[in-house]
């Protein structure tokens, strides 16, 4: 058994819990609140697509290049706002955006059953030079899924 199961196991239960709720949201509760970075829920949902979409290629390019890996980092220095932007998920289909969000997220559990244990010592070195092993990159997606989804929630709350 794979040592991640319960891991993708969680990312795809959150996933499949929350479509629903995603796609019951009215348009206006969507675009106009926003979260402490002044980002809507529909924004929020599009940075998750970015965090997945360069998780996946974090992964797999760590299965096959060299080890410690430079890999363009979205996340710091403003950059992961910059794709935000660029790609207009406030104007992006909602049904669109959540069913690609969610398909993401099911392709990443499944990637993430399928890592190579002996490649969990590889390291990608972070716009910050922080290194990164891609046993913590694993690890650390569920939290990251989840502390997005819980803004959300507490922009439903208001």
């Amino acid at each position: 058994m794979n040592e991640f199961n319960a891991l993708a196991n969680e990312i795809c239960d959150l996933t499949l819990t929350w479509e629903p709720k995603l796609l019951a949201l009215p348009q206006q509760v969507i675009s106009e609140r926003q979260n402490s970075q002044h980002r809507t829920i529909k924004q929020i949902l599009g940075h998750l697509v970015d965090s997945a979409s360069n998780n996946t290629h974090r992964i797999v390019h760590l299965h096959y290049q060299e080890s410690p890996l430079n890999f363009p980092d979205y996340a710091h220095f403003g950059n992961n706002d910059k794709w935000i932007a660029i790609q207009n998920y406030q104007e992006e289909d909602w049904q669109n955006l959540v069913r690609l969000w969610k398909y993401i997220n099911l392709h990443i559990a499944h990637l993430i059953r399928n890592v190579d244990s002996s490649k969990l010592d590889n390291i990608w070195i972070a716009a910050t030079r922080e290194k990164i092993s891609l046993k913590t990159m694993v690890t650390d997606f569920p939290r990251h899924l989840k502390l997005h989804l819980n803004e959300i929630n507490e922009l439903l709350s208001d």
